[in-house]
């Protein structure tokens, strides 16, 4: 088992809640209870917001520039004022989760995992539950959706919707076309080799330079390893962009589904997940632009029409 580390000994994002509206800063008596979970060796970091009397669950997951905290703050906090149990996970690799030693977690592992974390939560506290994902994390809800046993979710809630199979968002969401183009199918060369255990920065594989609007924000952001100064090993970049789903969008059928777009977002505008939600024809598909507010929202009023509108949803598909 791997060793605990929690978000009361880490400023990074003290720091970041800045830049939020006032309503949004957590203080020490509204900070989410810090709980893990053993997962095959490793330590799963928890931020909870629990709530035996809740009638649905909303299970909160960020992307590869993001971590679990800094969902609470923008989303698991103004949910659990409204009512709903809300966990935000931290995956391997990344916010204070514990990664097992001498392993090497692919995205394969990531979307296991929080299948098997949605399984444990049912028998734990039978709840009807949502799943939401913050940029990558969005399309992570589609894929666990697809993998897990029909009926565990009553719907999926992402920010964008990324296939990285597809050309165009890989040019795109990639940190340039070199990457895109050569560094990628590189990485696919030597991923089983023990070159895959590298660690490979996302600033540098990815437009993290797009992650906030801010600038203020984005200097917290980068300087957290936790979250958008992270490095992730080249095996583990290389099945994120390679990584085929259980059910393809046109045979999607495991729930709703509701895209809540940025409007203002430079890094993932909303074209670029037309490829997926296109395509699914089998459940209803909900969408809704948040005004002013960048891939990482820290701007009204894009922040409160987020959290109102998955309310909204949340308390439509559990009902």
């Amino acid at each position: 088992m791997a060793g605990r580390r929690f978000y009361r000994d880490q400023n990074a994002w003290r720091d970041l809640q800045k830049f939020l509206p006032e309503r949004l800063r957590l203080t020490d008596q509204d900070v989410p209870e810090e709980d893990f979970w053993d997962w095959h060796g490793h330590t799963i970091h928890l931020d909870r917001y629990r709530n035996p009397a809740a009638t649905a669950r909303v299970v909160l997951h960020h992307g590869v520039g993001t971590n679990g905290r800094q969902m609470s703050l923008i989303l698991g906090a103004p949910l659990a004022r409204l009512g709903f149990e809300t966990v935000a996970v931290d995956n391997l690799g990344y916010g204070m989760t514990a990664v097992a030693p001498h392993s090497n977690p692919t995205y394969d592992d990531w979307v296991q995992m929080v299948v098997d974390f949605l399984a444990a939560e049912n028998a734990r506290d039978p709840k009807p539950t949502v799943l939401y994902g913050l940029s990558a994390g969005g399309m992570l809800t589609y894929h666990v959706a697809a993998a897990a046993p029909k009926d565990t979710l009553r719907g999926i809630v992402g920010m964008t919707f990324l296939d990285q199979r597809n050309q165009q968002v890989r040019d795109e969401t990639a940190h340039d076309i070199v990457t895109s183009r050569v560094g990628i199918p590189a990485m696919g060369l030597v991923a089983g080799t023990p070159i895959g255990r590298m660690r490979y920065s996302m600033r540098l594989a990815s437009k993290m330079s797009a992650l906030a609007n801010d600038r203020g924000a984005m200097k917290v952001f980068t300087k957290d390893k936790t979250s958008a100064g992270n490095a992730m090993s080249i095996a583990f970049l290389n099945s994120y962009m390679n990584y085929a789903p259980a059910v393809e969008p046109e045979d999607f059928d495991r729930c709703p589904v509701l895209l809540t777009q940025p409007d203002q977002d430079r890094w993932t505008p909303r074209h670029l997940s037309t490829p997926v939600l296109s395509r699914i024809d089998k459940v209803e598909v909900r969408e809704t632009a948040l005004e002013n507010a960048g891939h990482y929202p820290l701007e009204d009023p894009g922040l409160q029409q987020m959290v109102d509108h998955i309310a909204a949803f949340v308390t439509d598909v559990t009902a």
